[in-house]
Order: structure tokens, then C-alpha cells, then sequence
């Protein structure tokens, strides 16, 4: 593996009310994505990509059991996806999958006229972005 460029983002880590859940929602999203099976605890797993890694983890240090995208903190996160039938498809794959997409009446511009993406929300309140790139 190529060694990282300094400053590129190392990991993320998320904590989760339900791991079964996250796995089913965000590691079959991140799997479609590319992402391959790296590590697997107790109460968590993660996907890696290149050098940089996704772990969910439903920890027993949890505060809370909801997710507030409103609040400070992570709003949500996005990705690259291929083009626009990529993100169209994932899209549809992913109501089966745990995800809602959010904003449909301005879907595919709810980022802007000329931002081509879908916003999908999971059952744990976890917003995603996926961004065609053209």
C-alpha cells in the first residue's frame, strides 16, 4: 500500500445505537462504495478503502441513543460515486438497505442547480451524500 499523503484523513470512527443495523445500512453502502471488510470487535466493525478506514461501533459508553445531524457535530458525510446512474442506482438499492432519501421533491439538485447528488438518511438519523462526478 502507498504510504498516505500527510494530512489525509486516517479514519472515522461513528458510534451507533444498533450495530446490526449500521452494518446492514452503512456497510452495505460502503461496501457498494468499495470499501472491503477490515476490522471486526465485540462492538464494532470497520471498511477500509486504500489507507483510509470507516468503523461503526455501538459502544457502551453511549450517552444517547438518537443522532442529532442538527446539533454540533457530524452533519453527514459524502462521497464520490461514479456518475449519475450510479447515483440514481444506489439510490434505489438503498431503500432496501435502511436508507431514505431525504429532500425527494428537489432530488437530484437539493445541493444546487448544478450539484447532481442524492441525500439519504438511515434509520439512526446518519445523513449521506452521494455526489456524481462529471
Amino acid at each position: 500500500m502507498e504510504q498516505p499523503r500527510h494530512g489525509t484523513p486516517h479514519h472515522l470512527e461513528l458510534w451507533l445505537p444498533d450495530l446490526a443495523r449500521a452494518e446492514r445500512s452503512l456497510g452495505w453502502l460502503l461496501e457498494t462504495l468499495g470499501y472491503e471488510p477490515y476490522q471486526s470487535w465485540e462492538h464494532g466493525r470497520s471498511w477500509r478503502l486504500g489507507s483510509f478506514y470507516i468503523a461503526v461501533e455501538q459502544s457502551p459508553a453511549l450517552t444517547t441513543r438518537t443522532h442529532d445531524r442538527h446539533r454540533p457535530g457530524l452533519n453527514h458525510l459524502a462521497f464520490h460515486a461514479e456518475n449519475r446512474t450510479t447515483v440514481e442506482t444506489l439510490t434505489e438499492a438503498a431503500k432496501k438497505q435502511g436508507w431514505h432519501l431525504m429532500y425527494a421533491d428537489r432530488h437530484p439538485y437539493a445541493g444546487g442547480e448544478k450539484h447532481y447528488a442524492a441525500f439519504l438518511e438511515n434509520d439512526d438519523g446518519f445523513e449521506v451524500e452521494l455526489v456524481a462526478q462529471e
